[in-house]
């Protein structure tokens, strides 16, 4: 007669990789991918979303493409580590009694909290990457929110767990070692990193051009700089002979501009959704055409767009970008005149700011 089985208990998880030095070191390793991903996630948020005291640069003029990539990557990374932490805990699970007391309890849900947050972000911000979005909700706001529920169980999750985390990362004993064929602590941690530097790497070269040809997941800006709104669907067209730039109260031709000492630079795009490329943009400077209309230099605008009701349709740019020799009302591309779908007649480009505020079809620039 076979014994009755019974429900595994904790205790029957002997494998170096449940321990408590596997668990706190890829924690650590987890903790510093949250912390720039949330770190780098406030500062695209200020940016789209600048509260009065906020200020951003326009110099480097990669310094966007740098945080917002590192944003990615990090979430990224976050992934397979994430995984790796729940695999080295999940024993836990079958601990008996389920609830020991009050502080325990409470212990367990903020590690509830902790889980579901990290992988609402983790997954929504995969979808964000790919430009899918099947949910209901908007998920900038929704993306904001939840990372500072995330940050904040995770903070609780440390401040409960420091004194183990400290025995762990410390503690020089030798575990004994796994059976004959089991993954040995050293194994699974060389695992879990070969895993966060495969998805790093898959990944980043929609960031970092001379990796482009081996980040099988990054190419989408490896021709050319992508174009993530159409004309058609903005529902935006043109008749050359009936535009008109309207700049404080005065109004210029698309030949008048042409006319107007023109300045080419290398800037790049860099999108919130981690990709980024650079292209050469001849047009004229914002300063310039200020300066024609009588507007003081340094003057934070408002940039409007022929499109009539996109989330993007008008954005801000501050008096830091409209000094900035950089900023251009560009015309052209690459050598070659803008086409409808990259923001023709004339669109925004400036140096350190997101895609999204690069305004294209540009009709107005209002004085703030």
């Amino acid at each position: 007669m076979k014994p009755p089985v019974r429900p595994p208990q904790e205790t029957d998880f002997t494998s170096p990789t449940h321990g408590p030095r596997v668990s706190a070191r890829i924690g650590l390793w987890l903790g510093i991918a949250f912390g720039l991903c949330f770190a780098t996630g406030l500062l695209s948020h200020g940016i789209q979303h600048p509260a009065a005291w906020f200020t951003w640069p326009s110099r480097p003029v990669n310094l966007y493409r740098i945080t917002q990539g590192v944003h990615v990557t990090s979430g990224v990374a976050a992934i397979p580590l994430l995984l790796a932490k729940l695999w080295s805990v999940y024993p836990k699970l079958f601990g008996r009694p389920v609830v020991r007391s009050v502080p325990h309890a409470l212990e367990r849900g903020s590690i509830f909290v902790l889980i579901a947050a990290s992988f609402f972000e983790l997954l929504t911000g995969v979808f964000n990457v790919a430009q899918n979005y099947p949910w209901a909700f908007f998920f900038p706001t929704a993306h904001y929110a939840v990372a500072y529920v995330a940050t904040g169980a995770l903070l609780v999750h440390i401040a409960v767990k420091l004194p183990v985390i400290r025995e762990a990362l410390t503690r020089t004993t030798e575990e004994p070692k796994p059976a004959t064929g089991a993954l040995s602590r050293r194994g699974f941690l060389l695992t879990t990193g070969g895993a966060a530097g495969a998805a790093v790497l898959a990944t980043v070269g929609g960031t970092v051009p001379w990796l482009r040809d081996v980040s099988v997941l990054g190419s989408r800006s490896a021709t050319g700089v992508p174009v993530n709104r159409r004309a058609e669907a903005a529902g935006v067209s043109t008749a050359d002979s009936t535009w008109r730039l309207r700049v404080g109260d005065a109004e210029f031709t698309l030949d008048e501009l042409r006319a107007m000492p023109q300045t080419t630079a290398e800037l790049p795009i860099a999108c919130v959704e981690g990709w980024s490329a650079s292209a050469t943009w001849t047009g004229v400077r914002v300063a310039d055409l200020l300066d024609r209309a009588g507007v003081p230099a340094g003057s934070a605008v408002r940039v409007d767009s022929l499109e009539k009701d996109g989330l993007y349709r008008s954005t801000t740019l501050p008096g830091t970008h409209t000094a900035d020799p950089l900023t251009l009302l560009a015309l052209r591309m690459d050598g070659a005149t803008l086409t409808l779908d990259h923001g023709y007649p004339c669109r925004l480009i400036a140096p350190s700011r997101p895609g999204v505020l690069q305004t294209k079809w540009v009709s107005r620039l209002e004085v703030l």
